[in-house]
């Protein structure tokens, strides 16, 4: 009886553990490093938004901030806002449940938990195996499934607009847009929207 009690507590605390990393996923525990607040520049109320949506796992981190720091310079007055874009479909609830699956797995290696007497079946030569090489295990499980997370989110997307109206989009393009073609978009676009000023003469 002390034997099954102690399997028991042993896969509930395996169960609760993956319940909580779940969860943690679900509420944003980890956008930190998905999302990125706006920028310090050009925060006046009514300015100009530009919100660029990339793929945080295809590595486009890198090239949102070169862009802020272009645009900062550029154009002080607009507000950038940028964000993992996350992909349509399954996909993202497909790495959902392979991040769940990876951390359950790994806790009832780290445990020792024989899953198999559970089920009153004698306990195989190959999860023997991984449980006498749990260091290994782990480490293969991981990195496994991160690799399998990260093809699952990898949408490939840099997605710029501007006041909410689209301005580029990688997916349609399929590359990301060079500084001054941005430029002359942005340019295009603030055209068309600034308000005609009273004194034609002015010069900003």
């Amino acid at each position: 009886m002390g034997i099954l009690g102690s399997k028991n507590i042993t896969l509930a605390f395996c169960l609760l553990v993956s319940v909580i990393f779940v969860g943690n996923i679900n509420f944003g525990v980890d956008a930190s490093e998905k999302e990125i607040p706006a920028t310090k520049f050009g925060q006046n109320i009514g300015a100009p938004t530009m919100t660029i949506l990339y793929c945080y796992s295809c590595g486009y981190r890198k090239a949102f901030e070169d862009y802020v720091n272009i645009l900062s310079e550029r154009y002080p007055q607009i507000t950038v806002n940028g964000g993992n874009y996350d992909p349509p479909g399954f996909n993202m609830y497909l790495s959902r449940i392979v991040f769940a699956a990876k951390i359950l797995f790994i806790v009832v290696i780290v445990s020792s938990f024989d899953i198999f007497g559970i089920i009153g079946q004698q306990m195989p030569g190959w999860w023997r195996h991984l449980l006498e090489n749990k260091l290994y295990t782990c480490i293969m499980v991981f990195f496994v499934g991160n690799m399998l997370e990260g093809q699952l989110v990898a949408s490939g997307a840099f997605e710029i607009t501007l006041n909410d109206v689209p301005v580029w989009s990688k997916l349609q393009t399929g590359r990301i847009p060079a500084p001054q073609e941005l430029f002359q978009i942005i340019d295009n676009q603030l055209l068309f929207t600034e308000p005609i000023q009273e004194n034609p003469g002015f010069v900003k």
